[in-house]
């Protein structure tokens, strides 16, 4: 009971610490409710492990002519690294024990669908070619952050399903951990933009808040009371994957009906192709190229391509009512690729969710536009194995006592 006690009391304290940093003892205590002494017997020991560090104060000093410290995580202590698995590209960043940024990468890739013995082959080669202009290898790693779309069971690192990977049931936390040698964090993708989301951007002044993701599908991340959701089995916050129409069309998982069925990339040039406009021309060389076409012949009154945008945007629309009245969050943060393109958050998409909603004499949740860019995707998943590093040095704090 007391080895816990004091598990519990690091782990407390060095979030405070990373939350707070450079922050004093005292404050710390404050902060915690943990006593002052206890801080100063946990704190020397994160010390002695090499977690933290104490610096200079700015307060001067303190009576008798003593210097103020304040302690602050020691970024040194470990490297680690995040990754994100894109429709066509890795993004990749490296970062300190602190959350400092120290290098990124990102890598094109000529397909979007992998074995998994290829996938992982594909990491080790994009994380090696960040490390060596630093003059850093793998096993410099402390751990690696890995977010991929799909269905992710976080604690058995298993992947029931993903777009990015030609095989399912693939735990590919264990192949990467075989393949690197380093610990392996692997997660949804929309789950670890709510980690990002909560650490570097909106999140930080809500307890309550969902990320909807929009690029070559549709994701979701949900924050409850500043914890991440994942559901018992890891399938949970599957927003793209709610059900819209009964018997409706095929979504790349499987099933018919999903939202994402109507408003991924992939789900408009498919009604594209089928109808009689002339969707490609001939001339698209890119799936991208055929979207951004397709979205401004929307734009310039075509009316194939117009009821195709505007379908999409009802359809999403709906979905998000949905979420609000189930979850009533905070705020809803629409982010990833397509938010560069407003068809989905136009001003009449926004009014569709406020007039699908429970009425109550409250404003409804701001729908807030964060057009981030892989790397911030990435920045969420070296930010998730920092979380999981962190745990691991804690848990081996306590095995030492043993």
């Amino acid at each position: 009971m007391i080895g816990q006690q004091r598990t519990y009391g690091r782990r407390i304290l060095l979030a405070s610490i990373r939350q707070n940093s450079p922050i004093a003892r005292i404050d710390l205590s404050q902060n915690t409710g943990i006593s002052r002494a206890t801080v100063t017997t946990v704190t020397a020991e994160l010390i002695r492990a090499g977690l933290i560090e104490e610096v200079p104060a700015q307060g001067g000093e303190m009576a008798r002519g003593r210097p103020r410290v304040d302690l602050k995580i020691r970024g040194a202590a470990h490297l680690v690294a995040g990754i994100k698995v894109a429709h066509r590209s890795l993004s990749l960043v490296l970062m300190d024990f602190e959350g400092n940024q120290l290098a990124e990468h990102s890598h094109k890739m000529e397909q979007s669908t992998f074995s998994s013995a290829a996938m992982v082959q594909l990491l080790a080669s994009a994380l090696q070619a960040m490390l060596d202009p630093l003059g850093k290898k793998l096993s410099d790693l402390s751990g690696v952050g890995i977010g991929i779309a799909g269905i992710v069971d976080v604690m058995q690192g298993l992947v029931h399903w993903s777009p990015s990977l030609k095989d399912r049931n693939v735990n590919l936390r264990s192949d990467i951990e075989t393949a690197l040698g380093v610990p392996a964090f692997v997660d949804n993708d929309a789950n670890l933009v709510a980690m990002a989301e909560k650490r570097f951007g909106l999140g930080r002044e809500a307890t309550d808040f969902i990320v909807v993701t929009i690029e070559s599908g549709v994701g979701m991340g949900i924050v409850i009371n500043n914890e991440i959701y994942r559901g018992t089995r890891g399938c949970g916050a599957e927003f793209g994957h709610t059900k819209v129409h009964l018997d409706g069309a095929l979504c790349r998982c499987g099933q018919r009906g999903c939202l994402e069925a109507y408003v991924a990339d992939y789900a408009l040039l498919r009604e594209a192709s089928v109808t009689s406009s002339g969707a490609d021309h001939g001339d698209a060389a890119t799936d991208e190229r055929r979207i951004e076409a397709l979205l401004q012949r929307a734009h310039d009154g075509d009316p194939l391509a117009s009821n195709i945008v505007n379908r999409a945007g009802r359809m999403f629309a709906m979905g998000l009512a949905n979420i609000v009245n189930i979850f009533d969050p905070q705020i809803i943060v629409l982010a990833g690729e397509r938010m560069h393109s407003n068809h989905l958050y136009a001003e009449e998409v926004i009014a569709g969710i406020q007039n699908s909603i429970v009425q109550v004499d409250q404003p409804p949740p701001e729908v807030v536009i964060h057009r981030w860019g892989d790397l911030m995707w990435a920045k969420g998943a070296a930010a998730y194995a920092l979380e999981g590093v962190e745990d691991m040095a804690v848990a081996a704090l306590r095995a030492n006592e043993v």
